[in-house]
C-alpha cells in the first residue's frame, strides 16, 4: 500500500513502513500545487532582488553577504559541497530512506522555496531504491543536521555515492540505473534539502518503534522472573495503578499480570510473600514510567515529522519570507534523551531481577547461579558481569547531549541541539537493552526449569520461544553464543509475537 505525502499525516508506524518495509510513497497532488506555488512567488522575489537568506545571501556568519546573479545560480552547489563535511560510516539505509520520507513531508507544506522536480526526484529515489550514501557523524543538529543531508544533496547534482539493488555505486550510475534524470540544484534548492533536523528525527522515530517493543518485552521478562521468584502479585492488580493515575503503569500491570493468567502463581497454590522487593512490585511503575516517556516523544516526533523544519520559510498567501530557527533539534532531542535514559533504567530493572534469580539468598530456593550443581559449575555467574557492563555503557551514554551545546559558525550558530549525538547513543542504549534482557530471559528460563509448578500461559510460551533458542544450561559451557543467540531473538520480536498471538496484545 503506498503511503500518500501530504505534510500532515505522517506517522512513524508509516515511516517504518516506507524506511524498513520498502513500501512506496507518492507526493499528494495537493502539496505538488503549493510547492509550485511557492517556487513561483521566490522567482518572482528574486528578480525583484529582495533580500532572502541563503537564496540571494552567504550562510550563517556570512548571512550579510548578497550575492549577484550569477552567483546566486551558482551559490547552492558550492554551498553542498561544503556542508557534506561529516565523517564516519555510512548510515543505515533505513535512517536514509526515513530521512527522505521526511524531507518529502517538509517540502509539501509548500514552504520551502525549492524547485517541484527536486521533491519529485526524492520520490523516485525512494520508490526506484537509489539511498545515498551519508556518513553518520557530522551534524550537531542545527542548523538541522546540515552535513549528512549535504551527502543527500550531492545525489541531487548526480554526485556522492548510493547504494542501488545491494551495490554502493557512484550516484550517477544508480540514477541511470534506475532511469532517474538528475535534476541538478538551482536557487534556493540546496539549502531547502538540507536544512532540516530530518536524519536525527529519522533516527528517533525507528528507535521509538524498536522502543515500544523492547518495553512490551521487559513485560514478559518480568512475568518470567516473578515466576521463579513466586512473587505476590498483588502489585500487579491494575486497580492500585488506577488510583495513581499514569497510563503507562496501568499499561505495563496489566501486561504483566496478563503473562502470568492460567498458572499456579495466578490462581493462588503457591505461597508468597507478604511483599517483594522493589526491583519485583516497582516493575509496573518502572517500565509504566518508561512507556509514558516513548509516548511523549513519539508526540514530538510525530508533530516534527508533519511540521515545516527549514529555514527561511515562504507563505506564498503573504508574498512573506520569514527567518527563524525552525531547523532546531531540540523539539525532538529532548524527549529523545529521556527515551534513552528510561531504558537504561528499564535495563537496570532487567538486572536486579536477574540478581534476585541467582543470588541463593534472595532467590527461594533456587540453586546458585542457576546451576544444579554450585561450587563444580559456575552456571550463570558470568553472565550478570556481561549484563553489568553493558548496563555502566549505557549509563555514560544515558548523560544528555542537550546540555553540551558547542558553539559554531564564528558564534552566528552559539547554541545547538546536539541532537545526532542523542540519536546516535540511544541506538547503542537500545542494542545494550536488547543483550540485557536477552540475558534476563535466558536467566529466568532457567530458573523455571528448576521449578515444579506450572506458569502462566505467557510465561510458558516465552519460555518454549527461549528454548528453541538456547539450551538449558545442565553443565558450564562457553556462554557467548547464548548471550548473542539471545540479543538477536529479542531484537526480532520473535518473543513478542508469540506471546501476543496466546494472551493479546501487551497494550
Amino acid at each position: 500500500m503506498t503511503v500518500v505525502l501530504d505534510g500532515s499525516s505522517l506517522t512513524i508506524e508509516r515511516l517504518l513502513r516506507i524506511a524498513r518495509g520498502g513500501e512506496e510513497v507518492e507526493l499528494d497532488t495537493r502539496a505538488l500545487e503549493r510547492i509550485r506555488a511557492c517556487r513561483a512567488m521566490l522567482e518572482d522575489k528574486l528578480a525583484a532582488h529582495e533580500i532572502m537568506y541563503g537564496t540571494n545571501t552567504g550562510i550563517g556568519e556570512f548571512s550579510e553577504v548578497v550575492l549577484n546573479d550569477e552567483q546566486v545560480g551558482l551559490f547552492q552547489r558550492a554551498l553542498v559541497y561544503n556542508h557534506a563535511a561529516g565523517i564516519g560510516d555510512p548510515a543505515p539505509p533505513e535512517v536514509v530512506r526515513a530521512a527522505m520520507a521526511g524531507r518529502i513531508n517538509v517540502h509539501a507544506h509548500g514552504n520551502s522555496g525549492i524547485r517541484p522536480e527536486i521533491t519529485l526526484t526524492l520520490v523516485s529515489m525512494l520508490n526506484r531504491g537509489v539511498t545515498p550514501v551519508i556518513c553518520q557523524k557530522g551534524s550537531v543538529g542545527a542548523c538541522g543536521d546540515l552535513a549528512p543531508m549535504a551527502q543527500l544533496a550531492l545525489s541531487l547534482m548526480g554526485e556522492g555515492e548510493s547504494f542501488y539493488q545491494g551495490e554502493r555505486l557512484p550516484t550517477s550510475v544508480a540514477m541511470a540505473r534506475a532511469g532517474i534524470p538528475v535534476p541538478g540544484l538551482q536557487a534556493r534548492d540546496g539549502l531547502g534539502t538540507i536544512n532540516g533536523s530530518n536524519v536525527l528525527t529519522a533516527m528517533s522515530a525507528l528507535l521509538l518503534g524498536d522502543a515500544d517493543q523492547l518495553l512490551r518485552q521487559a513485560e514478559i521478562a518480568c512475568a518470567m522472573s516473578l515466576e521463579a521468584l513466586m512473587a505476590n502479585l498483588k502489585p500487579y492488580d491494575t486497580r492500585l495503578h488506577e488510583l495513581r493515575g499514569f497510563p503507562g503503569a496501568v499499561r505495563s500491570a496489566a501486561a504483566i499480570r496478563r503473562c502470568v493468567e492460567g498458572g499456579d502463581l495466578a490462581t493462588g497454590r503457591i505461597k508468597t510473600k507478604v511483599q517483594d522487593a522493589y526491583s519485583m512490585r516497582s516493575s509496573p511503575q518502572v517500565i509504566g514510567a518508561a512507556h509514558d516517556a516513548v509516548a511523549w516523544a513519539v508526540s514530538q516526533v510525530e508533530i516534527e515529522l508533519n511540521g515545516v523544519g527549514d529555514n527561511p520559510i515562504f507563505i506564498p498567501e503573504d508574498k512573506l519570507t520569514l527567518t527563524g530557527a525552525n531547523f532546531q533539534g531540540t523539539p525532538v532531542s529532548l524527549p529523545m534523551e529521556m527515551v534513552g535514559q528510561a531504558i537504561t533504567m528499564v535495563s537496570v530493572l532487567s538486572e536486579r531481577r536477574m540478581n534476585r534469580l541467582e543470588n541463593p539468598a534472595l532467590s527461594q530456593g533456587l540453586p546458585a547461579f542457576l546451576t544444579a550443581d554450585p561450587g563444580f559449575y559456575s552456571g550463570l555467574m558470568l553472565s550478570q558481569y556481561t549484563a553489568d557492563t553493558l548496563i555502566t555503557e549505557q549509563r555514560i551514554l544515558a548523560a544528555p547531549a542537550s546540555t553540551m551545546s558547542i558553539p559554531a559558525a564564528a558564534d552566528q550558530e552559539d547554541f545547538v541541539s546536539m541532537g545526532m549525538n542523542t540519536a546516535l547513543k540511544n541506538c547503542q542504549i537500545l542494542q545494550n537493552a536488547w543483550a540485557v534482557l536477552g540475558i534476563e530471559f535466558m536467566a529466568a528460563a532457567q530458573a523455571l526449569d528448576f521449578r515444579e509448578f506450572t506458569p502462566g500461559k505467557g510465561v510458558r510460551v516465552a519460555h518454549e520461544v527461549v528454548r528453541r533458542h538456547v539450551e538449558h544450561l545442565a553443565e558450564d559451557r562457553p556462554l557467548y553464543t547464548d548471550h548473542n543467540a539471545m540479543a538477536a531473538l529479542v531484537e526480532s520480536g520473535e518473543i513478542l509475537e508469540a506471546v501476543e498471538a496466546v494472551v493479546g496484545p501487551l497494550e
